[in-house]
């Protein structure tokens, strides 16, 4: 049986396997997302930053790593990689991370603007930490800035004043993303290893990261389920990394971004091109995308990486590798392209995020043109449009 059939199979044996009884007639699983026409309609012709973008939608680059912010004497950082907006008055601020060693800078950086979307401002927020991939915003407005290294830590950075702090009660290994609920008042964190985890940390007061307890998801192999959290013993994750300690632990191979928004948490793996769908009030999970059960035609996400969600509940996918697109996938199960970069075939999407009106989307070509692997080149963009509301 070919691997596309297979898995579809796989899924639906798995889905009615883990739903019996009653649990399945009140809860079954939606299929993952299949390929339709964009909400947007086709990609138009690229325009003069190389962005195909659908009609309406336009781009402008805001900054270049290795030169200054246009309006400011700061230099943007190499290897832009995972990033958010804040609300700042009438304004907002545009945070992203950057992914090189601290000898090249790491940490983060942020870009202010002002109602118009004109830039008034760039910091640094964080130094001396290596390869920040992705991160999280919390409710109390700090971003969570996490480093993709064996024993790396999550730091709790203040984009309105104040020292970077490493939280090591969220536990020490590959991290990758983090997302915020504040339901269930725990922060969920997603694992960059082939036999990662997904884990979530619950401190001992909401709005303080200084303690508080990590738990991994519990589950079976299958792609959809049930689950439950278990308490990860040694946070600190050496001699024996947090992965390992927990028997049980679901595995996931290459966790990276991670999204929530009402009573739900994404999260995307790069090495089999999944994004999960955890159903936090059900406590179920199950696939919202597989590129090897999509059809018709051929898939168009490839090499999943960075996620974020617009208000119209449409999640924003980025590629690292693929075709550099960012592709959406909507609320009722439908996949699409919502934008392709040219000429960049060697380099990553990253750090999508909306500013809080929801009409413009912020995102890095890490290595930019030249595909330098210390992101020397890396560009970061604004896209305005019509974006549904």
């Amino acid at each position: 049986m070919e691997r596309r059939s297979f898995l579809r199979a796989s899924v639906l044996g798995g889905t009615a396997a883990a739903f019996t009884g009653s649990l399945w007639q009140g809860a079954a699983l939606a299929a993952p997302a299949q390929n339709a026409p964009s909400p947007y309609g086709p990609l138009q012709p690229a325009d003069a930053n190389g962005v195909h973008l659908p009609a309406g939608f336009t781009s402008q680059v805001v900054a270049r790593s290795g030169q200054a912010v246009p309006g400011t004497a700061y230099r943007w950082h190499s290897a832009p990689d995972g990033g958010a907006c804040f609300a700042d008055g009438t304004g907002w601020i545009y945070v992203s991370n950057s992914e090189t060693i601290s000898l090249l800078g790491g940490g983060a950086s942020m870009i202010r603007f002002d109602a118009a979307g004109r830039v008034t401002g760039a910091s640094r927020l964080l130094s001396g930490t290596n390869i920040n991939c992705a991160g999280g915003k919390t409710p109390w407005n700090t971003w969570l800035s996490c480093e993709e290294t064996d024993l790396g830590r999550v730091w709790e950075t203040y984009p309105f004043g104040g020292r970077a702090v490493a939280r090591p009660a969220m536990g020490r290994f590959t991290h990758e993303a983090a997302a915020a609920d504040p339901v269930r008042r725990a922060i969920y964190l997603t694992e960059d290893k082939g036999d990662g985890c997904f884990y979530r940390f619950v401190p001992s007061t909401w709005g303080d990261l200084s303690s508080g307890t990590l738990q991994v998801m519990v589950a079976g192999s299958a792609t959809s389920g049930t689950f439950t959290w278990t308490n990860v013993p040694d946070p600190d994750g050496f001699p024996i990394a947090t992965r390992s300690q927990v028997s049980g632990a679901k595995r996931f191979d290459g966790g990276e971004g991670c999204y929530y928004a009402d009573d739900t948490v994404w999260f995307t793996t790069k090495g089999d091109n999944r994004v999960w769908q955890v159903n936090l009030a059900s406590g179920t999970y199950e696939l919202a995308y597989d590129d090897d059960l999509v059809s018709p035609g051929t898939a168009p996400l490839k090499g999943v990486d960075n996620v974020t969600g617009s208000t119209a509940g449409d999640l924003y996918v980025a590629e690292d590798g693929g075709s550099m697109q960012i592709c959406m996938i909507t609320p009722d199960d439908k996949v699409s392209v919502f934008l392709r970069i040219n000429g960049q075939g060697s380099s990553e999407i990253t750090g999508p995020a909306f500013n809080p009106a929801g009409n413009r989307l912020y995102f890095s070509s890490q290595r930019g043109t030249s595909g330098d692997r210390l992101g020397t080149g890396g560009i970061t963009y604004c896209v305005t449009g019509p974006f549904r509301a």
